[in-house]
């Protein structure tokens, strides 16, 4: 398969995860959790948890390929070439079930979804496998595709995020993400979903300064 070929291939993936996976883990969520904002805040970042723990995987996954073939190519200027061909090929190889348990712990340690623990996160299995392959794939592209960053609180970005359906549409800082914004290099290719909402951060200092 061409390099364009696998771009597109992953695109549409991504695209599915975010139309259908998506809203069959929060199915599974809501089983458990009535409040529909944490159901989404799980996912986002049970989401951003697999790009991180794939990308880790693939840089491991590389060095050893790099010292596998360098018996055969050391030296050669064929080399990153035949490294590149090589994790295209074997990409296979990357162990998705030990990386899903690594995105479940780091889950279980964020604060922001963990206490108190309203769910079992292995719910969410199949979910960020899919997601972990993905982004794991995504590293093999060149350039790699990643995603935005996003914080709670920072300014809307209307390039790289729609607002959810229930967002106040004049706010202009972000609630909480839905789902990620994809990138390649410095460029969106594919809108990521966030909530706009008035008020919540004065409410929010308002409750610190209180507390102190």
């Amino acid at each position: 398969m061409s390099s364009v070929a696998r771009k597109a291939a992953l695109l549409s993936r991504f695209s599915d995860a975010y139309s259908q996976a998506r809203l069959d883990a929060q199915c599974l969520l809501r089983r458990c959790i009535d409040k529909a904002e944490t159901v989404q805040r799980i996912i986002y970042i049970a989401t951003v948890e697999a790009f991180h723990v794939a990308k880790m995987a693939f840089r491991h996954f590389k060095i050893r390929v790099r010292k596998t073939l360098t018996p055969n190519y050391g030296g050669s200027n064929d080399f990153e070439n035949a490294v590149s061909e090589y994790i295209i090929c074997h990409l296979d190889l990357y162990d998705s079930v030990s990386s899903v348990n690594d995105v479940i712990r780091a889950m279980n340690v964020n604060p922001k979804i963990s206490f108190p623990p309203e769910v079992d996160f292995c719910l969410l299995s199949d979910f960020i496998q899919e997601i972990c392959c993905i982004a794991f794939a995504m590293q093999s592209l060149e350039p790699p595709l990643d995603i935005a960053f996003g914080a709670d609180g920072e300014v809307f970005n209307d390039t790289k995020y729609r607002r959810s359906y229930d967002s106040d549409f004049t706010a202009p800082l972000v609630y909480y993400h839905v789902w990620p914004a994809l990138m390649e290099n410095d460029c969106v290719i594919m809108k990521g979903e966030a909530v706009t909402r008035r008020g919540f951060l004065e409410f929010s200092e308002s409750c610190e300064s209180v507390s102190k």
